[in-house]
């Protein structure tokens, strides 16, 4: 299962001065015990370890992905802009072959940011994989990127962020929306008409162990990568999956984290979630870096790690079972389905609301994309936040064929400026990002 050693980036931010609260599960203790453990296990005096400064990233970097409304400045914090440029670090670390893969072990999350961020949500303000995804197609011209995240959240910033592109293959391991938060990440949830089968969403049942966690990577990831073949994959690595989480009701351990990333074999992966702070992130992050880097992990167990305890049930198992078919069938019929959304030419209409729980925000969107073949196609976002502002946010995409620019500018040049207290143009064609007020 172990590759061979190789150099392996490291970044850390704790955020030393972000926190929603002192006592909220997302704070800086969550990357602190994992700093003292990997210290003191001589982690950083192994020489295939090497250890980045996170960077900060700049408004350009957030207008790739995002709309922050009213504007960058507002949605986020200088923590939030270091946490982003820690994923950035070492996409550079690696795009320049400085070394193999790395890990941002950074905070704040992001994954629950969406294309339109109006403030917090699911500890979220911007989309830290999302960023470093753009950043990464626009510095280093990357066509096909994989995001597969395993945090026990659905990820439904990053699934709405590439819901219309075909380029970017979204896979979200999590815990039923049923049952936790977000409440979403269905499996019939696919992407946008371009891009139908781009985006897999993988419900897991409460009590999912590792067997069923690694029986999803073996059985329908690893596959699914192996037909996309992605030049790039990232690893949303949230690690609330964990038997000892406060927050999820997962059975997943130090050791299958370990595993699932020793399959995987991400190119970057980037921290989500995880809010046992002590009994295993310490563990679980050890893990990961120590798979990445291709060395023996196999010492690394939680102190009350007990096998026995966490093996799920029979009808878990077989509902993963379903639920794998269920997605694969998905999977080979994603050209089909994208066949079948539209004609070109099109325009299709969604109509969609969003609730920020961090922040109390409560968003109406209507969205217009125009149907292609060619490219994942032009779309415009009408947001209205209340409390908040009413906006327009116009979308080309960096593979934008030629009807698809003439149809983003027409969106762009036609909105009525008197219904709208903020119209964005975000033209990845030419990396441009405008805003009328």
């Amino acid at each position: 299962m172990l590759n061979a050693p190789h150099k392996t980036g490291l970044v850390f931010f704790p955020a030393f001065d972000w926190a929603i609260n002192p006592t909220h599960p997302e704070r800086e203790e969550r990357l602190l015990y994992t700093q003292d453990q990997v210290t003191e296990e001589g982690v950083f005096d192994i020489p295939e370890i090497i250890e980045y400064k996170p960077e900060i990233v700049t408004p350009q970097d957030l207008q790739r992905a995002h709309f922050c409304v009213p504007d960058e400045h507002s949605v986020t914090t200088e923590s939030h802009l270091i946490s982003a440029g820690g994923a950035k670090a070492i996409a550079n670390a690696v795009m320049l072959k400085e070394v193999k893969n790395g890990f941002a072990l950074v905070r704040p999350p992001g994954h629950h940011s969406m294309r339109v961020t109006h403030g917090g949500r699911g500890f979220c303000h911007i989309n830290i994989e999302a960023i470093m995804v753009e950043y990464i197609r626009s510095q280093y011209g990357v066509k096909r990127i994989a995001v597969i995240d395993t945090d026990c959240h659905h990820g439904d910033g990053t699934n709405d962020i590439f819901w219309h592109d075909p380029d970017v293959l979204f896979i979200s391991l999590h815990q039923d929306g049923r049952t936790m938060y977000p409440g979403t990440g269905f499996p019939n949830e696919l992407g946008g008409p371009n891009a139908k089968g781009s985006n897999l969403n993988i419900p897991l049942p409460p009590g999912t162990s590792t067997k069923g966690y690694l029986y999803v990577i073996e059985n329908c990831v690893l596959p699914v990568l192996a037909e996309f073949k992605p030049d790039l994959v990232v690893n949303s690595a949230g690690q609330d999956n964990h038997y000892t989480d406060p927050l999820t009701n997962m059975n997943f351990s130090a050791q299958g984290y370990a595993r699932l990333t020793s399959m995987l074999k991400p190119d970057i992966a980037v921290l989500e979630g995880g809010y046992a702070i002590e009994g295993a992130l310490p563990y679980v992050n050890l893990g990961i870096i120590l798979a990445m880097a291709g060395i023996d992990y196999s010492g690394v167990v939680e102190p009350n790690y007990n096998p026995e305890k966490l093996k799920q049930s029979e009808s878990i198992t077989d509902k993963i079972k379903q639920t794998c078919d269920q997605i694969m069938r998905y999977w080979n019929q994603r050209h089909q389905m994208r066949e079948a959304a539209g004609e070109p030419g099109q325009i299709m209409t969604r109509h969609r609301e969003v609730f920020y729980d961090t922040d109390n925000i409560f968003e109406r969107q209507k969205e217009k994309i125009r149907v292609c073949r060619d490219c994942g196609g032009s779309f415009e976002v009408d947001s209205k936040a209340a409390p908040g502002y009413h906006i327009l946010g116009v979308h080309i995409p960096i593979n934008a064929c030629k009807a698809c620019r003439e149809q983003g500018y027409e969106f762009y040049d036609q909105a009525d400026k008197s219904k709208y207290q903020r119209i964005y143009l975000q033209d990845r064609t030419k990396d441009l990002y405008e805003v009328k007020s």
